[in-house]
C-alpha cells in the first residue's frame, strides 16, 4: 500500500469535482441562493417585536379624556387604530376573521366617571392566538397605565392623580389567556407538515418514476393528463389525511390543545389545502430532471413558505412585501384556518376569508402542472 500523496493526482481530483458541481446547475444555484435568501428573510422581513399592530375601536364616550387614552396609546408604537366597528358583535368578527389584534372598548361614561374621580375603566381585548405578536404591546400597556394622564390632570384635576393612576385599561386575552406556546405552534405545524410532505416527498416521489422509466408506459396508453394527476395524488391525499389524523389526535391528547370549533370543518377546509401542495409538487416534478433536483426545488417553496406565514415569527410583524408574498403561500391562510377553528371556534362564514385565497393557488397550480405534465408527455 502506498501511502505517498501526489500533489498532480490530488490537484486533479479537484479540478474534476469543481467542473463537476460547475456544471450541476440546479446545486450550483441552490448553494449560492439559499444563504441569500436565508439572509433576506431574517433580515429584513423577520421581526420578533411586531409594532402598528391593526386595532379595532369602539368609542362611547367622545370624550376629551377619551381621545387623550386613544394618543397614548398611540405613541407606544404597538397599536394601528384601523378599524372602527359600531358593535361588540362587529369587533368579534374582526376578531374571527383575522383582522385585527386588539379592541379597544371605551364606555360612554369615561370621562365623567374620571373626573369624578371613580377610575373608570376601558376594556382592551386581546387575540392570544399569537403570544409572541401581541406580548410587547401587553407589556407596554401595563407600563403605562401609572403614566395616564399624567399631562391632563393639572390644576384642580390635580387631585385625581392617585399612585395607581386615574383610570384603568383592563387587559382581557382570548382564546389563550394563559399564553400557552404549545397552542400557537401545535397547530401551525401541522400545516409544514403537510407542505413538506405534498411538495417535497410527493415531487421526488414523482420525479422517481422519470428516472426509471416508468413515465414513458403512460405515451402508450390513452390516459389523459388529468387521469394521471387524479390517479397519483389520490394516495398522497390518504397519507395527508392519516397525518392530519394523527397530528390531532397528539395535539389534543398530549398538548390539551383545545378543539372549540367543528372538527368536519377542519376535516374539509385541509382538503384544499393537501391538494394546492400536492398540486405544487407535481408542477415541481414537472421541471425536474433528478430527484434531487425535485428535492432542491421543493426547499426553494418550504423555506418561505415556513418563514413567511406567521407559524415561526409573527405575521403582522413584517414588512408589507413581505406580507404580500406570505398572502400568496397556502400555508398562511391554512394556519390562520385552523388556528382559528381550534382556538377561536370560528365556523364556514369566517373561514372564507382564507379559503378563497386558497382555492385561487389550488386553481393555478392546477393549471400550471396539467400544461407541464402534456408538455412532459409529448
Amino acid at each position: 500500500m502506498r501511502w505517498g500523496i501526489s500533489f498532480f493526482r490530488l490537484w486533479g481530483l479537484v479540478v474534476k469535482e469543481f467542473t463537476q458541481f460547475k456544471r450541476d446547475h440546479s446545486t450550483f444555484a441552490m448553494v449560492i441562493s439559499v444563504p441569500i435568501i436565508q439572509l433576506i428573510l431574517f433580515g429584513l422581513a423577520i421581526n420578533t417585536n411586531p409594532r402598528h399592530l391593526p386595532t379595532a375601536l369602539i368609542n362611547f364616550d367622545q370624550g376629551p379624556f377619551s381621545r387623550t387614552l386613544i394618543q397614548q396609546l398611540n405613541a407606544t408604537q404597538y397599536f394601528n387604530f384601523d378599524h372602527f366597528p359600531q358593535t361588540e358583535a362587529a369587533a368579534q368578527k374582526l376578531f374571527d376573521r383575522h383582522q385585527v389584534l386588539f379592541t379597544l372598548n371605551i364606555p360612554p361614561d369615561f370621562s365623567r366617571k374620571l373626573v369624578r374621580g371613580q377610575k373608570p375603566v376601558a376594556l382592551l381585548e386581546v387575540d392570544g392566538t399569537d403570544p409572541v405578536s401581541v406580548g410587547s404591546a401587553v407589556a407596554a400597556v401595563n407600563g403605562l397605565m401609572p403614566t395616564l394622564f399624567q399631562y391632563d390632570l393639572v390644576g384642580p384635576l390635580s387631585r385625581l392623580k392617585p399612585s395607581a393612576g386615574p383610570a384603568e385599561i383592563r387587559i382581557h386575552v382570548k382564546y389563550n389567556p394563559s399564553a400557552i406556546t404549545q397552542y400557537n405552534i401545535v397547530p401551525g405545524l401541522l400545516g409544514t407538515v403537510l407542505t413538506m410532505t405534498f411538495v417535497i416527498v410527493a415531487s421526488m416521489a414523482l420525479t422517481r418514476e422519470r428516472e426509471r422509466g416508468t413515465l414513458e408506459g403512460l405515451l402508450s396508453t390513452p390516459i389523459l393528463p388529468i387521469e394521471v394527476i387524479i390517479g397519483k395524488a389520490t394516495p398522497f391525499i390518504v397519507v395527508g389525511y392519516v397525518q392530519v389524523i394523527i397530528v390531532l389526535a397528539i395535539a389534543h391528547l398530549f398538548f390539551k390543545v383545545p378543539m372549540n370549533g367543528s372538527f368536519i370543518l377542519l376535516i374539509l377546509v385541509t382538503f384544499p389545502f393537501i391538494l394546492a401542495n400536492l398540486f405544487t409538487g407535481i408542477m415541481i416534478s414537472t421541471f425536474a430532471k433528478t430527484q434531487l433536483e425535485a428535492s432542491q426545488f421543493g426547499i426553494f417553496f418550504f423555506l418561505p413558505s415556513m418563514l413567511l406565514s406567521g407559524f415561526a415569527f409573527p405575521f403582522k410583524g413584517m414588512p408589507m412585501w413581505a406580507q404580500g408574498l406570505g398572502n400568496i403561500l397556502p400555508l398562511t391562510h391554512f394556519i390562520n384556518i385552523i388556528r382559528g377553528i381550534m382556538l377561536k371556534g370560528i365556523g364556514f362564514r369566517d373561514v372564507w376569508v382564507d379559503l378563497i385565497p386558497l382555492l385561487l393557488f389550488m386553481i393555478v397550480i392546477l393549471f400550471i402542472a396539467l400544461k407541464r405534465y402534456r408538455q412532459t408527455l409529448d
